[in-house]
């Protein structure tokens, strides 16, 4: 091989070497801003992500902050009972029977409001001649109270009213040998007040049975008296025969809210089945009863529920 020849294909080969690594210099090159690119795309979505997750919290604290101030509005628990039975219903004609034998076939319904407040009244007189005559009245009071957010629960504002019940029953003038005793088995809450009343008609034994019921209470005032000559009734008797009268009543307002059976209304048939025997004077009789009627009422509590 010449010289020359030799020479050419060092020249030749020192080309190809050169080539090779201008091809790897460009590779090089282009790789770079490829690189750089990548780096700032995923720096981009990085801050991008830290922009959707600040404006994500953002999102989330107006969230928390409606939730807060949705549940940061006044609330109360409603009411248990939402509506009151007939006043004049709520005892049986059996039950007004023992109470005032002599009662007019309905009572009397006083003032009322549908599903809020109401009040029915019965008086009796049994006039036995010149031996006198045995009076009775009877009033039965109903008043239920709706949950409010200023005033509070429904059940919260009738405890408050069953105690002042019981004080005005308690406070009335001119009350001798006056008690207080828990009546059991009678709504949530029951208390007897009883107590001795003179009056120009005669002395009266009056029976005041206040009792609550989830936001109901009942106030039953229950008096006698006999009036010209005849003897006094039995304090006792009349206490029982009061607590019968507000159990019954009770038993009427749970039922008037899907609650138990409902006690017999009183109907035509069933309280005048029976006529009442004739008094020895008629005339004398409803005079005597009109008369003890305007002033049976001597507690503040039954003047209250008119």
């Amino acid at each position: 091989m010449s010289e020359g020849t030799m020479q050419r294909r060092a020249e030749r080969d020192q080309g190809v070497q050169r080539a090779k690594r201008l091809h790897r210099v460009l590779v090089c090159a282009a790789a770079v801003p490829v690189m750089l690119i990548a780096a700032g795309c995923s720096s981009d979505s990085g801050s991008g992500d830290s922009g959707s997750g600040s404006g994500g919290d953002k999102a989330a604290g107006a969230g928390a902050t409606v939730s807060a101030s949705a549940s940061a509005a006044p609330t109360v628990q409603a009411a248990a009972y939402k509506s009151l039975p007939e006043s004049c219903g709520v005892l049986s004609s059996k039950t007004l029977k023992s109470l005032v034998p002599k009662a007019a076939k309905s009572g009397k319904k006083g003032t009322s409001e549908a599903g809020t407040r109401g009040s029915c009244s019965w008086s009796s007189l049994d006039n036995n001649g010149v031996k006198g005559s045995q009076f009775r009245w009877l009033n039965v009071s109903l008043l239920r109270f709706e949950s409010d957010t200023s005033r509070g629960t429904g059940e919260a504002q009738a405890a408050k009213y069953y105690e002042q019940q019981i004080q005005d029953a308690q406070s009335v003038a001119g009350a001798k040998n006056a008690k207080s005793q828990t009546v059991s088995g009678t709504g949530d809450a029951a208390t007897l007040v009883r107590y001795d009343l003179k009056k120009k008609e005669g002395s009266f034994k009056q029976q005041t049975v206040v009792t609550r019921v989830e936001n109901v209470v009942v106030t039953v005032d229950y008096n006698g008296a006999g009036l010209a000559g005849d003897k006094a009734p039995s304090a006792d008797t009349l206490a029982k025969l009061a607590e019968r009268a507000a159990k019954e009543t009770v038993t009427a307002v749970s039922a008037a809210n899907g609650e138990g059976a409902a006690s017999p209304a009183p109907s035509d048939s069933a309280s005048g089945s029976k006529a009442p025997s004739k008094s020895a004077s008629p005339s004398a009789s409803k005079s005597a009863t009109e008369s003890a009627s305007k002033s049976a009422s001597p507690s503040k509590s039954a003047a209250k529920k008119s």
